[in-house]
């Protein structure tokens, strides 16, 4: 119970109904949350990931009492919670609403048991599950997964690094203020909260939106200095005509989690350097626990399209198709990611979840770029990202890059064409098709263009492929 994430100084806040945790307070009640699981059968800890105080207590009290902490979706029905405790034999799945709980206590081996800091919980009552290695700390699952995700096993030493590092990469310190404009059931969203905390700093816990005013309201009441972005909302809030003006606290916005077109980078950076903030462009992975490189703001013009270096601690390499691995500028292939942060392995079942570290701090990334003289990493596109249009090999990752300057960009194989969708206005379908055709040296026909007001995107905000898939 004496290893806690939060360093002295951190705060929470939750919003919507002005809770403030920090000092003694704060660490009584995680100290109170550690020890309350140290009271129960031994496992894992499972909560639903609400933005809220309870659901940080939760994790941040797993952690001190050295038990690996799962958040997951609120989003998820029975079946996928039901699936979750069947796989893994979590020790507690809390955080949910004493309905569902109700229901899912009717799974094998859990009854509900109203628990005074964890709340209605259910709670194993057979046989104990394997012992959970004594290193694990936490548990995400895969971006963007669907039916049953794999979960990705991050060790205690690699979540604190991470945090660390992003935490000196960002200027982080006790006067940075973030909202959780994501999840904290997402990778990205998760080291917002685990960088901030562990560096003293504080953290609001707001409804993401960027849409609604719960968000603007609570950047103006707590003097929110950095939010955290996918490109998707930064897309959103340039359609806003968003203007770092009016919250005149904002000194810096990140953006991560998928590729940001370089018209909105420069866009925002513009907006924020006349106003005497940045952004920081970030790339990173799940797998790596999860950040990998940062570009800080002043080297966003010189570097633009670029993801930046790699954070402290982290070492990039690009593998050849031959095998060999380089960090010579200008060689492309693989990304590998060498690093505290680099997961332990995935977890299919409950077994998996005592298996030691099996990568020995190497990430395969399975995206494609390279390094300049300089060493940031420009990103090119992914191995998986490959279609077949009448027999040709097409990346759709180019295909997405070839009409960026529309605006959002989505590409999926769909039979023997590409479909792409736009996010804008129609009336340039034909015309978009045609340049996507040339630039291919495919026939026209093979090309599909469909514009539409918002591409979907996950709840991480990433793009839901498969949702277009289905269109």
């Amino acid at each position: 119970m004496t290893a806690r994430l939060a360093a002295p100084g951190a705060r929470l806040i939750e919003a919507s109904c002005g809770l403030v945790l920090e000092g003694a307070r704060f660490a009584t009640r995680i100290d109170g949350v550690a020890a309350e699981l140290e009271s129960l059968p031994p496992g894992a800890v499972f909560t639903s990931a609400q933005s809220t105080a309870a659901t940080a207590l939760h994790m941040l009290g797993a952690w001190a009492a050295r038990r690996p902490v799962l958040p997951v979706d609120p989003s998820c029905g029975d079946p996928e919670f039901a699936d979750l405790l069947a796989r893994f034999r979590p020790a507690i799945l809390t955080g949910l609403g004493e309905e569902q709980l109700t229901r899912l206590g009717q799974c094998a081996g859990y009854r509900v048991a109203p628990l005074p800091l964890l709340g209605p919980s259910l709670v194993r009552t057979v046989e104990p599950a394997p012992s959970p290695h004594p290193e694990l700390g936490v548990l995400l699952a895969t971006s963007g997964s669907t039916g049953r995700p794999k979960l990705v096993r991050l060790s205690r030493h690699g979540v604190v690094a991470n945090a660390e590092a992003i935490a000196g990469a960002l200027a982080i310190g006790p006067d940075s203020v973030a909202a959780t404009t994501l999840p904290l059931f997402y990778s990205y969203g998760l080291s917002v909260l685990t960088s901030h905390l562990r560096a003293g700093a504080t953290v609001v816990l707001v409804d993401g939106d960027v849409t609604g005013r719960a968000l603007w309201s609570a950047v103006e009441t707590h003097g929110v200095t950095t939010l955290p972005l996918v490109p998707s909302q930064l897309e959103m809030l340039r359609r806003m005509r968003w203007v770092p003006e009016r919250y005149p606290r904002i000194r810096s916005l990140t953006a991560a989690g998928g590729r940001l077109r370089e018209a909105t980078a420069q866009h925002f950076h513009t907006l924020l350097s006349a106003s005497g903030g940045g952004l920081s462009v970030m790339y990173g992975q799940t797998e790596a626990g999860p950040r990998i490189a940062i570009l800080p703001p002043e080297a966003l013009e010189k570097k633009l399209g670029s993801v930046g270096p790699a954070i402290a601690g982290v070492r990039l390499s690009i593998r050849l198709a031959d095998g060999t691995e380089t960090v010579e500028p200008g060689a492309s292939g693989e990304v590998i990611c060498r690093g505290p942060g680099v997961m332990m392995g995935y977890a299919q079942e409950a077994l998996d979840l005592a298996a030691p570290d099996e990568l020995d701090g190497t990430l395969r990334t399975g995206d494609l770029g390279r390094l300049d003289e300089d060493g940031c990493l420009w990103l090119s596109g992914r191995i998986s990202r490959i279609g077949k249009v009448f027999g040709i090999r097409v990346d759709l990752d180019a295909v997405e890059r070839t009409l960026a300057a529309e605006g959002p960009v989505a590409a999926v194989a769909v039979d023997d064409a590409i479909r792409i969708w736009v996010q804008g206005p129609e009336g340039r379908e034909a015309e978009s098709a045609q340049h996507v055709a040339d630039s291919l040296r495919i026939p026209r026909s093979g090309v599909d263009v469909r514009f539409l007001d918002l591409l979907p995107t996950l709840p991480n905000g990433k793009t839901d492929y498969r949702a277009l898939e289905a269109l």
